[in-house]
């Protein structure tokens, strides 16, 4: 296997096994188009569509008065994946791409939802604190409109993707590419300019969401990885509906790369496959740059030779 074999494992693309991407954007456009249906059955049934509101989406958004939530909860999981127009969702499944990709690619798959999640789950806390601490905002919070699409969600995974690489450049073309910083300060401070406004609980949820992105990564640095837990739960909920899916019984001794049942004093490569694709799942589930120096020089080695 050459080199070829390793770039496309590499890079995450869509339809890539276990691609977190991938899943995001099944999801987003899902409830879309769960939610789109909704609306057209309403439309033609000739149904006003402001109980299309109070009776559908008023069961995936996220309400700004504490009371309405209490009677749903769940909205503060459903209320990320909810979108309703066209360029609402064009825009969440671009920015998600964008820097979801990046981030995929220098920490593997396994970061990208929690950090989605997160964002989702601060930013909720916020948009409620905002509306119902402040007097301006609390008067009238019962007929505050209602949060709904992934901005949290994706302004946690913008900021966690600069966090972690500020100088990644996007399109090259351009004067050697723009550095995902600039993008990154130009989407925030959009957020930033909203806050007095109408919409200031929905723009302070964006920034807590941006927020809670830099603190994920900082903790990563520091070996605390917030997302774990999350991992190891949908692994198990996953086992669950795979009820064949067993754990390998074969210790960690019998699947080192070097067992071989070759006569010993025969030279052999050291450029296993077993030993490459235990590589090329390092990378998948954490990224390339965790790799040890040995481990990039096996990879290199590989580039030059069949195994």
């Amino acid at each position: 296997m050459g080199i070829r074999d390793y770039s496309n494992k590499r890079i995450p693309l869509l339809g890539q096994e276990n691609n977190a991407l991938t899943w995001l954007i099944i999801i987003n456009s899902t409830v879309f188009i769960l939610l789109n249906f909704l609306k057209i059955v309403y439309f033609f049934s000739e149904i006003p569509l402001d109980l299309f509101q109070h009776q559908i989406l008023d069961w995936f958004s996220l309400p700004a008065a504490v009371g309405k939530l209490a009677s749903r909860p769940w909205v503060i999981f459903t209320y990320m994946f909810s979108h309703l127009g066209v360029w609402d969702l064009i825009s969440t499944l671009l920015w998600v791409w964008g820097f979801g990709y990046i981030l995929q690619d220098l920490t593997g798959n396994s970061k990208l939802i929690p950090i989605y999640l997160y964002g989702g789950f601060f930013g909720a806390a916020f948009f409620l604190l905002t509306n119902n601490i402040f007097p301006v905002l609390a008067m009238r919070v019962d007929y505050t409109l209602p949060m709904m699409g992934a901005g949290s969600s994706v302004m946690a995974v913008a900021v966690a993707t600069t966090t972690l690489a500020p100088d990644y450049r996007i399109f090259p073309l351009i004067n050697g590419g723009i550095p995902l910083w600039v993008l990154t300060v130009v989407f925030v401070a959009i957020d930033y300019a909203t806050i007095a406004s109408g919409s200031s609980g929905i723009a302070v949820a964006h920034l807590a969401g941006g927020a809670i992105g830099f603190i994920y990564i900082k903790q990563l640095g520091r070996g605390n990885d917030w997302g774990e837990w999350m991992i190891k739960f949908m692994n198990w909920v996953d086992n669950l509906f795979n009820p064949e899916k067993k754990e390998s019984s074969v210790s960690q001794k019998d699947k080192l790369y070097y067992k071989s049942s070759q006569p010993p004093f025969v030279k052999t490569s050291n450029a296993t496959q077993q030993r490459l694709d235990d590589i090329l799942d390092k990378i998948n589930q954490q990224g390339y740059n965790m790799l040890t120096d040995e481990e990039k020089t096996f990879l290199k080695k590989v580039s030059k030779e069949e195994i």
